[in-house]
């Protein structure tokens, strides 16, 4: 919303964002690693296919800055590589913790 840029908002902050609601869903559930980051990735996904369907438009919501800025408003598919590295990060970092994915 406040970085005007063309690599750290957009692409690392995709990938953040799947790391994120990882960690979220293994605080809240009790998930194996791959469990939850094939969740993660999933709910990312399906916000980013929401994107390419317009699904805003479709439910109102275009002019609402809440939902423009939790859903995104343009489907970019290099967002679902972004999206994988998140995920595939997540997963690195727990295999070096020892963590059994």
């Amino acid at each position: 919303m406040f970085v005007d840029d063309a690599l750290i908002r957009p692409y690392f902050g995709d990938a953040l964002a799947v790391v994120l609601v990882y960690l979220g869903a293994r605080w809240l559930l009790p998930l194996r690693p791959v469990t939850a980051a094939a969740g993660a990735l999933a709910l990312a996904v399906a916000i980013e296919l929401a994107q390419y369907f317009h699904m805003l438009a479709v439910l109102g919501l275009e002019h609402n800055r809440l939902a423009r800025t939790i859903l995104g408003g343009v489907f970019d598919p290099v967002d679902l590589v972004a999206y994988a590295s998140g995920a595939a990060a997540a997963l690195i970092v727990e295999r070096v913790r020892g963590e059994r994915l």
